[in-house]
C-alpha cells in the first residue's frame, strides 16, 4: 500500500495527517488507498458458537417467548390445581403454601437468569461489531463521495480553463480581424 496515497487521502478528505487519525479512520483510509472492498457484515459470518453458547441462546429464545409464558402459566395452574383438589384425598405432594413450587421457581430463576444474560452479552457484542462495521462502511461511503466530488471539481476546473483559453483565442482572433477591418476602413 502506498504510504503517500494514504497521507494524501487523509489530508484531502479529513484535513488531518494520517498518523493522527483514529483506528477506524485509518482502516477506512487504508481501504480507500488499496481500493479493496469492505469486509462482509458480521451477521454474514459463520456461526462459531460452541454447544453451550448455542444452548444459552436457545434457552433465552424459549424463555423470552409468549409460548413459554403461557406454557409455564399452564404448568403452574395444573400444579396448584392438582395440589388443592388432591389435598382432600391425601394425594397432594405440595400443599399450600406450595413450598416445593417456590423452591423449583427459585432454582429455575437462578439458572435461567445468568443463561439469558450470557446470551444477551453475546448479542450485544455482535450488535456492537455490526455497528462498528456499519460505521466503517458509512464513513468510507462518505469519504468516497467527497473524493468523487473533488475529482469532479477538478474535471470541471479543467473544462472551465479550457473554455476560457478557447474564448481568449476567439477574442484574440476577433481583435485581429477588427484591427484588420479598421485598417482597411481607414485607408
Amino acid at each position: 500500500m502506498n504510504d503517500k496515497a494514504r497521507q494524501q487521502l487523509a489530508a484531502d478528505l479529513l484535513d488531518k495527517p494520517y498518523d493522527t487519525l483514529t483506528p477506524i479512520q485509518k482502516s477506512v483510509i487504508d481501504l480507500m488507498a488499496s481500493e479493496t472492498p469492505t469486509a462482509d457484515h458480521p451477521s454474514l459470518a459463520p456461526d462459531e458458537r460452541n454447544y453451550w453458547e448455542r444452548l444459552a441462546d436457545t434457552v433465552a429464545a424459549i424463555g423470552g417467548s409468549w409460548s413459554f409464558i403461557f406454557g409455564f402459566g399452564l404448568v403452574l395452574l395444573v400444579w396448584i390445581g392438582w395440589n388443592v383438589l388432591a389435598m382432600s384425598f391425601h394425594l397432594a405432594f405440595d400443599i399450600y403454601p406450595f413450598i416445593f413450587l417456590n423452591l423449583i421457581l427459585s432454582m429455575l430463576a437462578a439458572i435461567q437468569a445468568p443463561v439469558i444474560m450470557m446470551s444477551q452479552n453475546r448479542a450485544a457484542l455482535k450488535d456492537r461489531e455490526a455497528a462498528e462495521h456499519d460505521a466503517v462502511v458509512n464513513m468510507r461511503a462518505e469519504l468516497e463521495i467527497m473524493h468523487l466530488h473533488d475529482k469532479l471539481d477538478a474535471v470541471r476546473d479543467e473544462q472551465l480553463m479550457e473554455l476560457i483559453r478557447c474564448q481568449n483565442e476567439t477574442l484574440e482572433l476577433l481583435r485581429t480581424q477588427v484591427a484588420a477591418l479598421t485598417a482597411r476602413v481607414s485607408i
